[in-house]
């Protein structure tokens, strides 16, 4: 029991990104600055990096004009070149191999971790003054751990129409007009920037299996264990995504920034 607890806080530290960003509004743009054009469909492209939400998802039917600086391009694309390898030749083979596991054991495993982050989505809900999402996340937290046997289902969501709303530090600190900073790839977390970077840091100290004792390799077991539930559950996105791209490395960059954006804005 107790690995098993170690096992899946592991897979949450992987799950969040970290930040520290400036709002800068703006000045003028540096020639790192690269202005791009893209339109993101989260229909097409689902969770791969992230944990996207199919029931919310973000779209953006229009062109939109991101400002993107990234003056860490040489040291971004080898770490993009890493993770790729690593998604190709390791978690995702792994992935696919869990998926063996039938399909709505899995779900029930990505539902407990879900219902774990509910603490990150409440309090950056109300640092938001979303007191309405506030309230849902709450009491979904009260009738999935309850009725939901410790999470493992959803029936605040199939019964009551409760939604997750996806909330963390880094939208938080984008409402208040904090400005993404420079674009960072971070290795096996991905992509990520200096505002979201800051906002990982600060989710981090609410995770409630922060504040559970284990072993340093149970929680990297847990860590593992989500990030690959996750995995084993997503359709091939960024393998989709990839086969469209000219340059992968500026078609993640500019749907990452796009949707951090999107998710802001909300």
């Amino acid at each position: 029991m107790r690995f098993f607890t170690g096992t899946l806080l592991v897979l949450w530290l992987c799950g969040t990104g970290l930040a520290f960003a400036v709002q800068d509004p703006l000045p003028e743009l540096s020639a790192a600055t690269v202005m791009e054009r893209a339109v993101i469909d989260s229909d097409e492209y689902n969770d791969v990096w992230y944990d996207f939400d199919d029931d919310e998802d973000f779209t953006n039917d229009e062109f939109a004009i991101v400002d993107i600086r990234d003056p860490l391009e040489p040291f971004n694309r080898g770490m993009f070149w890493v993770n790729d390898k690593l998604y190709f030749y390791l978690f995702k083979p792994v992935a696919r191999g869990y998926r063996v596991v039938p399909e709505p054991a899995r779900r029930s495993v990505s539902n407990f971790f879900s219902n774990l982050g509910t603490p990150v989505r409440f309090v950056n809900s109300l640092l938001q003054f979303k007191f309405a999402d506030a309230g849902t996340e709450l009491g979904r937290l009260v009738v999935n751990s309850t009725f939901g046997i410790g999470g493992l289902f959803d029936p605040a969501r199939h019964y009551l129409d409760w939604e997750k709303k996806d909330e963390d530090f880094g939208q938080t600190l984008g409402h208040y007009g904090v400005g993404n900073g420079i674009f960072i790839v971070w290795p096996i977390l991905g992509p990520s920037t200096a505002r979201d970077t800051v906002g990982m840091a600060g989710d981090f100290f609410l995770n409630p299996l922060l504040y559970v004792e284990m072993y340093p390799m149970e929680r990297i077991g847990l860590t593992a264990l989500e990030q690959q539930t996750a995995l084993s559950l997503d359709k091939d996105s960024y393998e989709a995504l990839k086969r469209q791209a000219l340059d992968p490395y500026l078609e993640l960059r500019s749907f990452y920034i796009q949707y951090r954006e999107g998710q802001v804005r909300r």
